[in-house]
């Protein structure tokens, strides 16, 4: 009898939150498998965020920073929980939110009228700035022209630079993205599978461009993806406010980085930390002091940072202008006019154009 009530009750005790004790578990935390209750998830998902950007130093008070708001899950928690530590913590920060629309019917047009609920929930001012009014052309006007084989690549650099450009004119002094756990394992994988040092180098770094006018960040580098998506549902009264917009863009069905995301999910599901361990890795990649780096400048048409005397946006608007949009998937060579960018067969690595976050970007 005794050994029975002793069993009961440790068996009562196992379904226990491991963390409090208190409370019984609704969930098994994806990041570390542990049996948690709502009330300890929120807690631990919050705090350590919160010590990813003290320890690496994130921000300082009086910083005007920029959240790069796509009306998705990443974006929109991520600008919730910013603006709840920002006040909790008295990070003394004055926060944006900045979005780009690509033009793409029936996908991005519906996510911003989510980023527009958001700028009034959260009390953010909102800076929204087109493909159509920076270089001329929608998303919509390019596939057309180029199809669904290279879309991701002109969408990717267009957009990298269309943020810049915004947080440029919001004044801000750094801006975040919300790229998480997930999206940077995949990236130090596409990486190595196109052997692509220069990137590979930097991919897992918490804060680049540092040496640039405007430093980006990356507050869930640590952060899982999954845990991110429960984040808002696991409780009624957060499902209201954090709303957002769940569906895939219309032209990323065949992204390259699609195959990536798929191996990932697969070793995470036979072991959870397996994320944690690629970024890791990729921490502590070294590039030996022969390997000959590229060198950093500016554009000589725009005045963007390049490795080229055209940056790639440039490359890439000067053939859609000219009817001849594949020319600028080659690496460009030569000199500052589009006469002398040449479509040329290269190694993997050289020249591999940025792609968005969803498609495949090999940087942020």
């Amino acid at each position: 009898m005794e050994a029975s009530e002793a069993k009961s009750k440790k068996q009562g005790a196992s379904r226990l939150c491991c963390l409090c004790n208190q409370r019984r578990p609704v969930l098994k935390r994806p990041k570390t498998l542990q049996q948690i209750c709502k009330d300890c998830f929120y807690e631990v998902f919050e705090e350590e965020i919160h010590q990813v950007i003290v320890k690496n130093g994130l921000f300082k008070a009086g910083e005007r920073v920029a959240i790069g708001a796509s009306g998705g899950k990443d974006s929109t928690v991520l600008a919730y929980v910013l603006s709840e530590l920002n006040r909790r913590h008295s990070y003394g920060l004055d926060l944006f939110l900045l979005s780009i629309d690509e033009g793409i019917t029936g996908y991005r047009d519906d996510s911003l009228e989510t980023v527009k609920r958001n700028e009034l929930q959260y009390g953010l001012p909102l800076q929204i700035l087109s493909y159509k009014d920076l270089y001329g052309w929608t998303m919509d006007d390019i596939v057309k022209m180029i199809g669904l084989k290279n879309n991701c690549t002109f969408c990717g650099v267009f957009r990298r630079q269309a943020l810049d450009r915004g947080a440029a004119l919001l004044k801000v002094d750094k801006l975040v993205t919300g790229h998480n756990a997930d999206d940077i394992a995949e990236t130090v994988l596409l990486n190595i599978l196109r052997g692509d040092i220069a990137r590979l180098s930097r991919c897992t770094s918490i804060t680049t461009g540092e040496d640039g006018p405007i430093p980006r960040c990356k507050p869930f580098k640590y952060t899982y993806e999954k845990e991110i998506v429960i984040y808002p549902f696991i409780t009624e009264s957060f499902s209201s406010i954090l709303d957002y917009f769940s569906t895939e863009c219309i032209y990323s069905p065949n992204a390259y980085r699609g195959f990536a995301r798929e191996f990932i999910k697969d070793l995470e599901r036979l072991r959870p930390r397996a994320i944690l361990d690629i970024i890791k890795s990729g921490e502590d990649f070294r590039i030996a002091t022969t390997t000959k780096m590229p060198e950093q400048g500016t554009c000589e048409r725009c005045g963007y940072i390049s490795s080229q005397k055209w940056c790639k946006a440039c490359v890439l608007l000067d053939g859609l202008n000219r009817g001849l949009p594949k020319m600028g998937i080659g690496r460009a060579r030569g000199g500052a006019n589009g006469d002398h960018h040449k479509e040329t067969k290269k190694p993997a690595s050289a020249g591999r154009s940025l792609e968005s976050k969803q498609c495949g970007s090999l940087d942020f």
